[in-house]
């Protein structure tokens, strides 16, 4: 007799005052590959092709079931229009559990990232009980290291990954700070 189960897998969706973060879905792809593919990417290792990008989609959704946390699009709340990817991430080859943000070239300069990785660091300490944590920041992307620090993180030292060279580690203020 064959016996049949499911996996159920919990995205949660948070709402800011102008941003929903929700699961990624295949209504996402497409903005996804376009920023993946273009030089904007660098800062998370692009650009790449659509192979690799579909892995990299894949990706996000297979972190929430090993980890039981990650990173979530974030839409636009009147259009449910992809801006961005921001959320939390653990890879095998980083050094700890970090916040990361990307924002489509269509959202650029509006605080979409400010306002969505503000909102994964509070569900970070106030879901998941964390006590810190990092962002992971390209020497040269100067976008990233000013949003880290209006966020209140300071640098801390740099780690040498394996394929995308010097990052440089931005500790965030810790739940403490925030209260």
């Amino acid at each position: 007799m064959t016996t049949r189960s499911e996996t159920i897998i919990r995205i949660p969706t948070l709402r800011t005052p102008n941003l929903v973060l929700r699961a990624p879905g295949a209504q996402d792809y497409e903005a996804y590959v376009a920023f993946r593919a273009s030089p904007r990417s660098r800062g998370t290792g692009g650009p790449y092709d659509r192979t690799a990008s579909f892995s990299h989609f894949a990706e996000l959704i297979g972190h929430w079931v090993i980890r039981g946390y990650g990173r979530w699009v974030v839409a636009d709340p009147e259009t449910d229009t992809a801006l961005g990817i921001v959320g939390l991430m653990y890879p095998e080859d980083w050094p700890e559990a970090e916040i990361a943000w990307t924002v489509f070239d269509s959202a650029e300069g509006r605080g979409i990232a400010f306002e969505a990785a503000s909102a994964a660091r509070q569900y970070a300490y106030d879901v998941l009980g964390w006590s810190t944590v990092i962002s992971c920041v390209l020497p040269d992307n100067t976008r990233s290291i000013a949003l880290a620090k209006r966020m209140g993180a300071t640098y801390e030292a740099d780690y040498a990954h394996p394929e995308m060279g010097s990052l440089g580690i931005w500790r965030h203020v810790g739940p403490e700070a925030l209260a």
